[in-house]
């Protein structure tokens, strides 16, 4: 003979809920990509860029910065290269032709020589399509002359 001990109540009461505890982890690891990608994804030069009224243009995704340096130093995005190197490390980019548009940024302290030696190289090379980047706002005033 055998003897039952429980009340009777064997089923087990369904739970209505959804469990949104993964949903909250999986949000909070892909905040933490994004923290971590999305300055690593921009140009990050210390440069002193002077200001600019004109109308910005639209950038491509992928857009190449040349920068000029404070120290004259010339780099393509965050690496930097010689001046006699610089059309040959732009030809090296097997993605992008001559036709892109090139982006030059030039600290405030360099010498219009300077830039208009780096715009030679680049002419020269066979890049036709070149903007000069400044930042965005009311220009400096302009110096009283002497």
């Amino acid at each position: 003979m055998a003897v039952s001990i429980s009340d009777g109540d064997d089923e087990f009461d369904e739970a209505h809920e959804i469990n949104v505890t993964p949903f909250i982890d999986v949000m909070l690891v892909l905040l933490i990509i994004f923290m971590i990608a999305a300055p690593l994804s921009t140009v990050d030069l210390p440069v002193d860029l002077p200001t600019s009224t004109a109308t910005p243009l639209k950038k491509p995704d992928k857009p190449t910065y040349v920068t000029i340096k404070a120290d004259l130093a010339v780099a393509i995005g965050e690496t930097q290269v010689k001046r006699v190197d610089l059309v040959r490390t732009l030809d090296a980019a097997p993605e992008q032709g001559k036709d892109r548009r090139i982006f030059l940024r030039a600290d405030r302290a360099v010498p219009y020589g300077e830039l208009m030696d780096v715009l030679e190289r680049l002419r020269a090379g066979g890049y036709l399509k070149v903007a000069l980047v400044a930042l965005e706002g009311v220009p400096d005033a302009p110096a009283a002359k002497p």
